[in-house]
C-alpha cells in the first residue's frame, strides 16, 4: 500500500498539469492507496483557498475519493462527516475536529460561531453527539 501526499490528489482532481495529472490518476487507479486524515484536511484547504472550489464540489470530490475501492482514508467516517457539514456551511477543519472528538463528553471551544452552529444542529435533530461548550 502506498501513502500519498495532498499534491497527488490535487493534480488528479484539478488536472492543471497534464503530465502530473496523468501520473496522479495512474497512481490512484493502479495501486492500493492510503490517505492520511491530515492529507484530506490539507486537500480541502487547497481546493477552497487556491482553486476557489465551492464547498459542495469539495464534498463531492472527497466522497468520490473515499468511495474508491483501492483507497483507505484515515478516519474515513469523520472525513465524510466533515465534508457533509462543510457542504452545509461549516468550516471543514472545525467539522473535522468535532467529528474526531465523538466519544468525548464535551468539545470546548472559544469559537462562538462553532458553538452556535453545533448548538443549532443539536436543536435541529441531535446530529452532534457530544456537547459543545464555549469557553
Amino acid at each position: 500500500m502506498r501513502a500519498i501526499d495532498t499534491n497527488v490528489l490535487v493534480r488528479a482532481i484539478v488536472n492543471d498539469d497534464t503530465a502530473q495529472s496523468a501520473r496522479a490518476v495512474a497512481l490512484l487507479t493502479e495501486h492500493d492507496i492510503f490517505i492520511p486524515v491530515t492529507v484530506m484536511l490539507e486537500l480541502e484547504w487547497v481546493l477552497r483557498s487556491r482553486y476557489a472550489f465551492a464547498p459542495k464540489v469539495i464534498a463531492q470530490a472527497i466522497a468520490k475519493i473515499t468511495a474508491l475501492g483501492n483507497v483507505v482514508v484515515g478516519e474515513r467516517a469523520a472525513v465524510l462527516s466533515a465534508a457533509n457539514r462543510a457542504a452545509q456551511g461549516w468550516d471543514f477543519a472545525d467539522a473535522l475536529h468535532l467529528a474526531l472528538s465523538e466519544g468525548c463528553e464535551d468539545f470546548t471551544t472559544l469559537d462562538a460561531d462553532l458553538a452556535k452552529r453545533a448548538a443549532r444542529e443539536v436543536a435541529g435533530g441531535d446530529k452532534v453527539r457530544l456537547g459543545v461548550t464555549k469557553l
